[in-house]
């Protein structure tokens, strides 16, 4: 898998992929699927975002790295190594390099300065820790991991699932206990270049993040979407969204702004070519792919 690099303005924002998932099917994926709307789209969605064969949507897993030249920033930290997650075998005890793909992309761990967690699902908050003497501690010893309060409480809330429970004991409390997690409810300034944006929907503290790069910025969008359909089809929510409603307002309001001020657009989860601008036909939105240079 490749380390990919994008110049916006003067700030380095560089791809490190994990794994590409492939384990649910469209109909499973989207629950208000529509056999004849997908079927219009998938002249330019297969095969890098859908395969025809299995009916698996296929998904990237990675990290955005951001190198301002006054601080390196981690967006999201995937899966990570070794970490049991039931019911989920594209995330289940994975063994990948990404720490490695990390490194050959000119960082070290202890050169990060902030990890901005968009949300605590498993493939987000992965790479937080890592198994030290039998013990999780934090992967990014220097660093302050910022994520949403409402989301923390959620997730370590006694009525909170035994599988968030999990994620929460593995790939966050260390990090709290560590004394390195800033927990924001009304923004965060303390990232250069970055303001961090509500986007509520697919988790209630679920947050995007606004580059400023000079004339053209670029959002990571995170999980306000998932896959490229839900581009054109903005209405579909994935499975997995706390609340599909206000995710498909999160989703139309994002991809409006990107239409509106031709920012790019880097989602957590779409595979290559990763990065597009988004232009706007009545109702309707396209892509217009931006793959890294060289």
């Amino acid at each position: 898998m490749r380390i990919l690099d994008w110049q916006i303005g003067d700030v380095r924002v560089t791809l490190i992929p994990e794994t590409i998932a492939t384990g649910l099917t469209a109909r499973t994926f989207f629950p208000d699927f529509d056999e004849g709307a997908f079927a219009a789209e998938l002249p330019w969605l297969a095969p890098d975002h859908y395969d025809r064969a299995s009916d698996r949507i296929r998904l990237s897993v990675h990290s955005w790295l951001v190198r301002t030249g006054k601080q390196t920033i981690l967006i999201d930290t995937c899966c990570g190594n070794a970490k049991p997650r039931p019911g989920f075998p594209d995330f289940d005890m994975l063994d990948t390099p990404w720490l490695d793909r990390l490194k050959a992309a000119g960082v070290s761990p202890e050169q990060i300065d902030i990890v901005m967690c968009t949300h605590l699902h498993s493939d987000h908050v992965g790479w937080n820790t890592v198994s030290r003497d039998g013990r999780w501690v934090p992967t990014f010893p220097n660093a302050k991991y910022v994520m949403s309060k409402q989301d923390y409480h959620l997730w370590c809330a006694p009525g909170a699932s035994a599988f968030r429970r999990m994620v929460h004991e593995d790939s966050v409390l260390p990090v709290m206990q560590a004394g390195q997690a800033v927990l924001i409810e009304d923004g965060y300034d303390g990232a250069d270049r970055l303001t961090v944006v509500p986007a509520p929907g697919h988790t209630p503290g679920h947050f995007r993040l606004d580059l400023d790069a000079g004339e053209r910025g670029a959002v990571f969008a995170a999980d306000a979407l998932h896959n490229p359909v839900q581009v054109p089809l903005w209405r579909w929510s994935a499975s997995s969204c706390d609340d599909p409603v206000r995710s498909r307002q999160t989703r139309f309001e994002l991809l409006s702004h990107c239409a509106e001020t031709g920012t790019l657009m880097l989602p957590a989860h779409f595979a290559a070519p990763h990065a597009a601008i988004v232009r706007r036909k009545g109702e309707r939105f396209e892509l217009d792919w931006r793959p890294a240079p060289g």
